[in-house]
């Protein structure tokens, strides 16, 4: 028996994305390729509203 859902799933279509920062483990935070912290770019924050990372999400809910 196939599960309802499956007749009809598609798999999502790629999608073309520029990331704007990227995870510095030494600071443990995301930085714009410029060194500035992501999360000071007013501009990035209004954008995409956070900068995700997950590379303490396994062990903290609030990062």
């Amino acid at each position: 028996m196939q599960p309802f859902a499956l007749n009809y799933a598609r798999p999502a279509g790629e999608l073309e994305v520029t990331i704007l920062y990227a995870y510095d483990s030494g600071l443990q935070l995301n930085v714009l390729f410029d060194g500035r912290i992501a999360a000071c770019d007013h501009g990035l924050m209004r954008e995409l509203g956070t900068t995700t990372s997950t590379a303490g999400s396994k062990t903290h809910f609030d990062d």
